[in-house]
């Protein structure tokens, strides 16, 4: 039996695909599995202190009454394991309140003299080289400048110089240095932020490509454009290579569509619709997504406290079930429910996708067959819940009988079993 095609035939489609294969690989080259935070907390620039982290892991705690009053909490919330998820959000909050911290020169800012925010610039800078020398810093940290419109162009560019320049002038940039551009309505906004990026690696030695940044989604026209294309897909190819993540600014957006202050929210269908979008345009990419915030939030009277976190689970629960396993925390007492509801989600999930991914792994016989694609999402799963502090080494060992560095290698893609 002879085959049909020969050689000159499948060189022929090797030679009209090879476009393709480039695109895929250079477009589209799939999750590098780095950590990425679960959430982000915003605060003003010139509030930061090297303190501030374990000073709001500490009022959190006090907020909600301990470890005692986490399994309160939790068992109001509906959820299991409370004494075992009370345990493990004391540590967290313990040890790591702050996953990723954003000084913002921004909205959280506002407009001052130049001569001030210069001064709250180089301080914030200097504040963050000190922090990350010591090891008190968060894993990510960084600044978020005004933006590339007309009005704030000129502050925005001098404040990321400002900000880039006093932190290379301690040594190299942290490895964790998260930079935001909000507002982003245009492809070109990132272009020139892609120019601004190479400027300052050359001005300061850095690495080539070393300056990434984040893209907030804040206006309609980036999620469909004048053409009625989709800039927010377009834009992270422009930004070649140097966009992590793609942040949707919950209150800019939503007013820039008409809809009332009352029912501004990260659930309101019109944030669904841009966030859909966006889960789209990053998929395949390797850049991550983030949902927004809630500004209710869990203060005064303990009436209000318990509204505020009950809503704040839910809205957790509801962007991590679609799949968006990062979001904004604007208040310190927000940070009790942004674990609780977090650790949760990873923890009720854990024994069925260990036992799958251990029947996959070991080829044991179950009424589910799961493709290699399924083993790697499940392996992802676990691996984030291990990240961020929901799940222990010793708990993937017992329930899917394997190492971490296996649990990584699937998650990855490195290897696995067919």
């Amino acid at each position: 039996m002879s085959a049909v095609f020969d050689e000159q035939t499948l060189a022929a489609v090797e030679e009209q695909l090879a476009s393709t294969d480039e695109l895929l690989a250079k477009q589209f080259p799939g999750d590098a599995g780095n950590r990425q935070p679960v959430h982000t907390v915003y605060i003003p620039a010139d509030r930061y202190t090297a303190e501030l982290p374990s000073t709001w892991g500490r009022n959190a705690l006090a907020a909600v009454g301990d470890t005692r009053g986490l399994v309160e909490l939790a068992t109001t919330l509906g959820l299991k394991e409370p004494q075992r998820l009370a345990e493990l959000v004391t540590t967290k909050l313990t040890k790591e309140p702050i996953e990723d911290l954003r000084l913002d020169f921004e909205d959280g800012y506002g407009s001052r003299s130049d001569a001030e925010e210069d001064a709250a610039v180089v301080a914030a800078a200097d504040a963050v080289a000190a922090a990350v020398a010591d090891g008190s810093a968060p894993a990510f940290i960084g600044t978020r400048f005004k933006c590339f419109e007309e009005p704030t162009r000129a502050r925005g560019v001098r404040t990321l110089d400002l900000f880039v320049s006093q932190l290379a002038s301690h040594g190299p940039l942290p490895e964790g240095l998260r930079i935001t551009l909000p507002k982003v309505t245009t492809v070109e906004q990132v272009r020139t932020m892609v120019f601004l990026a190479e400027k300052l690696e050359q001005a300061h030695n850095l690495p080539a490509g070393s300056l990434r940044f984040e893209v907030q989604i804040e206006t309609p026209q980036v999620i469909i454009g004048p053409e009625g294309d989709h800039p927010v897909a377009r834009l992270i190819h422009a930004g070649a290579g140097r966009v992590i993540s793609l942040h949707y600014g919950t209150y800019d957006y939503s007013a820039s569509l008409g809809v009332a202050a009352a029912y501004q929210s990260m659930e309101h269908p019109v944030a669904d619709f841009a966030k859909d979008v966006m889960q789209v345009a990053v998929a395949g990419t390797g850049v991550e997504l983030s949902d927004g915030s809630t500004n209710i939030l869990p203060a005064g009277d303990p009436e209000n406290m318990a509204a505020a976190w009950k809503l704040h689970a839910r809205l957790v629960r509801r962007h991590l079930e679609r799949g968006i396993y990062q979001g904004w925390d604007l208040h310190e007492n927000q940070l009790v429910t942004r674990y609780l509801a977090t650790f949760a989600f990873f923890r009720e999930g854990l024994d069925a996708a260990a036992t799958r991914l251990r029947n996959y792994v070991h080829k044991i016989e179950s009424a589910i067959m799961d493709e290699p694609a399924t083993a790697r999402a499940l392996a992802r799963y676990i691996h984030r819940g291990v990240a961020c502090g929901a799940v222990s080494a010793e708990e993937v060992t017992e329930l899917a009988q394997i190492s971490l560095d296996e649990l990584e290698a699937i998650a990855l893609n490195r290897s696995h079993a067919n």
